[in-house]
């Protein structure tokens, strides 16, 4: 409602560094997530964590490939490039949740959250789809190596944030400083790690978002009381941030956009979500987890927002046939799943999931 495409009261040069400070945020929840989240519970997952972070966004490109061509009339190279936009899950929504639910206990006998939190990062694997088919639609050719850079993006991450995380801890054991002045540091450091993952895209890639939280996962395995601190200054931070950043992914939305679409574009977007919930399930096959635990990761896994408005409107800027109608989806597709993605994990988690820390009574 504050955005350029209803009342207009957001200053256009927020809006024009909006894409910065939506970075800014969704670095400071991810630093957050690595610095509570255990990574011997990280092992525990195993499989079905690998898993997540691309078998439901293929289910998701699968279903708008079966039915975009029929609902929209677009064709099936047009509905492979608008998967790809849609299927990526949004961090941004996901890991506050499911930090909330460690915090609280919830899940974590199963390692629920964790499991949750390792498929949000499916972003790099549905980018690089993304690349490949707008070459495509634009009279280009794939190449392999596109696809051969998906774990090489994510093991650089891995290894660059695991030895920033190294490096400092041995810093902050060495070097006794404010947790204040601490803080400054990693998010310096992740500032440098996005930045340079900007300054070497096309020579050498990897995933800087990865590399932030594999920072706070390694700082919190070799400094867990120091991580405990920091952890606390972060969710302070995040106060802020999260209303910096959800006010900014909303101001993106188009909703003229949204309202032209019509109910076969609502329908696409509903039918392609049954197919990421079976994607999920597959993931599931063969865990211990109960049918309410894994409906909680069929729901959990469905919010939308950061990588749709950040590439939603490309297509159309890249002048293909099928952009407004891409970028249509793309917004409804987070008017759609980011908040009720969001209400299903709060309506249902006390409910699915088993709790294991004494709950304190109200009142």
């Amino acid at each position: 409602l504050l955005g350029p495409y209803a009342l207009d009261l957001i200053d256009g040069s927020i809006l024009g560094i909006s894409a910065e400070l939506r970075r800014i945020a969704l670095i400071i929840i991810l630093m957050r997530a690595g610095l509570s989240l255990d990574v011997d519970d990280l092992k525990r997952v195993g499989r079905p964590a690998i898993l997540m972070c691309f078998v439901p966004a293929c289910f998701e490109i699968l279903g708008m490939l079966v039915l975009a061509p029929r609902l929209l009339g677009i064709t099936v190279l047009e509905a492979a490039v608008m998967g790809a936009v849609v299927a990526a899950v949004s961090p941004a929504v996901i890991v506050p949740k499911m930090i909330m639910l460690m915090e609280e206990g919830y899940g974590t006998d199963n390692s629920i959250p964790q499991l949750i939190l390792a498929g949000a990062s499916d972003d790099v694997f549905v980018i690089v789809l993304f690349s490949a088919f707008t070459g495509l639609a634009q009279g280009g050719s794939v190449s392999p190596v596109s696809f051969v850079q998906i774990p090489w993006s994510i093991l650089a991450g891995i290894l660059a944030g695991c030895g920033a995380g190294a490096l400092l801890a041995l810093y902050f054991r060495w070097v006794h400083i404010r947790d204040t002045a601490k803080v400054i540091i990693l998010l310096c450091i992740s500032f440098v790690l996005v930045s340079l993952e900007d300054a070497l895209k096309g020579t050498f890639t990897f995933s800087s978002l990865i590399s932030v939280m594999c920072m706070g996962i390694t700082l919190q395995k070799q400094r867990e009381t120091v991580a405990g601190r920091l952890s606390l200054k972060f969710n302070k931070l995040w106060v802020g941030a999260e209303i910096l950043l959800f006010v900014l992914v909303g101001a993106t939305v188009d909703i003229h956009y949204a309202v032209s679409a019509g109910a076969a574009a609502i329908l696409l977007i509903l039918g392609a979500l049954v197919f990421r919930m079976a994607g999920v399930m597959c993931c599931l096959l063969g865990t211990r987890l109960s049918l309410k635990e894994r409906l909680f990761c069929m729901a959990a896994y469905m919010p939308k927002a950061t990588v749709q408005a950040a590439i939603g409107g490309v297509p159309l800027s890249m002048g293909l046939a099928c952009g407004n109608i891409v970028l249509t989806v793309a917004v409804l597709a987070i008017l759609i799943t980011a908040p009720l993605g969001a209400f299903l994990i709060d309506l249902t988690y006390r409910r699915w999931l088993t709790c294991q820390k004494h709950q304190p009574e109200q009142g």
